[in-house]
């Protein structure tokens, strides 16, 4: 069994992750704060349960988590808990080990990507892992219930790191192993337990699709980014073309007019005109 492989309400996390000089003061902005809400969102929750609060209790665990009922579909699409459900936790354990693997992993890839990437990276592996228990169980292949946790998106992490950082070494059990060894065994273990309808298998096909989401990311994106880089070529380059097509419109009608003067122009001409120059005081403001 993992470090981080602990039966919790929406189940097992990833293993630790040791890389050489981590600190509190090597923390980066947005795995700071998501730290600091999850942490806030479960003290909150303790303390609401210990001085009986229930409206706030009602908050925590009545609207973040994601709720799935065959029997109300509208119910189980209420779009927020999809983002929601990743910052609500069973228990002291379950947050811990979480919150360890966003830690130890996610400092390196808000890093390599920048802040926003990371964020929309994180956010989006733990929707896709709600999306996928959502419809595992409307095709009643898992039991419909709740989910909570951030361990979809914290498995994205792991999976994004074993491809970018291959050489990372993590905590498995009590032995280090590199990274891709730790995603490989976790992978088998949740595929075996959702074929056996074992325990958590709801929580461990959030997993699944996590990790499946980080490693998609990681191997499409630069593809992607290829394709939107040549579509801003393109636009870029239409957009060049329309100038110069512009200029040489501009250049024979000013010839016309000294040619023939002025008067000669047609409203056609004379509008070309006009719009350059608008468009040549619009390139001055600037």
């Amino acid at each position: 069994m993992s470090f981080y492989d602990r039966d919790y309400a929406e189940g097992r996390g990833v293993s630790s992750f040791r890389p050489s000089g981590m600190g509190l003061g090597n923390l980066t902005p947005v795995v700071k704060y998501l730290l600091i809400i999850n942490l806030a969102v479960h003290i909150l929750s303790g303390i609401a349960a210990m001085a009986n609060v229930p409206f706030v209790a009602y908050i925590i665990h009545g609207w973040l988590p994601l709720e799935v009922n065959p029997q109300s579909p509208l119910a189980s699409l209420q779009l927020w808990r999809f983002v929601t459900y990743q910052f609500v936790h069973a228990d002291i354990w379950h947050i811990l080990f979480n919150m360890l693997g966003l830690f130890f992993l996610g400092p390196t890839l808000e890093r390599h990507w920048g802040s926003r990437q990371f964020l929309f990276f994180y956010l989006f592996c733990g929707v896709m892992g709600g999306v996928a228990y959502t419809l595992l169980s409307f095709l009643k292949i898992l039991a419909p219930g709740s989910l909570i946790g951030a361990s979809g998106a914290i498995l994205g992490l792991l999976a994004a790191c074993a491809i970018k950082f291959p050489h990372f070494v993590v905590i498995f059990i009590v032995f280090p192993v590199p990274i891709r060894l730790a995603a490989i065994i976790l992978i088998v273990i949740y595929v075996v337990n959702i074929v056996r309808a074992g325990d958590n298998a709801g929580g461990d096909s959030a997993h699944l699709a996590g990790m499946a989401t980080g490693a998609a990311y990681v191997w499409l994106g630069p593809a992607f980014e290829r394709i939107m880089l040549r579509r801003k070529s393109s636009a870029w380059q239409r957009k060049l073309d329309r100038q110069k097509n512009l200029q040489k419109e501009v250049d024979r009608i000013l010839d016309k007019v000294h040619r023939q003067g002025i008067q000669s122009l047609t409203r056609s001409e004379k509008h070309t005109l006009e719009q350059a120059t608008r468009l040549e005081q619009i390139r001055n403001k600037l």
